[in-house]
C-alpha cells in the first residue's frame, strides 16, 4: 500500500479556505473514496479551516497548517493554528454553540459526522489541532468490515 503526505503552511485568509478544499480533494483522490467521499472530505477541512480564519485568529491574522497523510489506505487530515484555543471543546460540539452570534455553529458537527474519527487537542491561548481519519467505504466493504 502506497503512503504519500503533504504539508502546507498558508495565511488564515478567507480565499484560503476554497484552497484547502481543492488540494485536500485532490490529495484523497489517490484512495478509491466515492464522490459523495470525497465531497464530505472537502467540506469537513474548509470548515477545519474555516474555524481557523474565523475564530483562532478572530481580528488578526495567523497561520493555518495542513498536514495530510495517507497510510495503509487511511486518509488524515490534519488542521493546525497558533491561535486563542477552544476553552471548553465538550461546549464547542453542541449543535448551535457558536463564539459568533453570526455563525450556525455546526462546523464541528459537520466535521465528525463526514469522517470517520475526529479528535481536537486546545489550549487557550495556544492554538488547536484537529485530526480527522477517513477510510475509503469500498475498501472496508471489501475487507469485509463496515463503517
Amino acid at each position: 500500500m502506497k503512503e504519500n503526505y503533504l504539508n502546507i503552511t498558508f495565511p488564515s485568509l478567507p480565499e484560503n479556505v476554497s484552497l484547502s478544499r481543492v488540494i485536500v480533494a485532490s490529495f484523497a483522490a489517490q484512495l478509491d473514496f466515492t464522490l459523495n467521499e470525497l465531497e464530505e472530505i472537502r467540506v469537513a477541512t474548509s470548515e477545519a479551516v474555516s474555524n481557523c480564519v474565523i475564530h483562532a485568529y478572530r481580528e488578526t491574522r495567523g497561520e493555518v497548517q495542513l498536514e495530510l497523510k495517507i497510510e495503509d489506505g487511511v486518509l488524515k487530515v490534519k488542521v493546525i493554528d497558533e491561535g486563542c484555543g477552544i476553552g471548553d471543546i465538550s461546549l464547542a460540539k453542541t449543535p448551535a454553540y457558536s463564539t459568533d452570534p453570526e455563525r450556525m455553529g455546526l462546523g464541528l458537527i459537520f466535521m465528525e459526522s463526514f469522517m470517520d474519527e475526529m479528535t481536537i487537542e486546545s489550549s487557550p491561548n495556544q492554538g488547536t489541532q484537529i485530526l480527522m481519519i477517513k477510510k475509503p467505504e469500498r475498501s472496508r466493504l471489501n475487507n469485509g468490515t463496515s463503517h
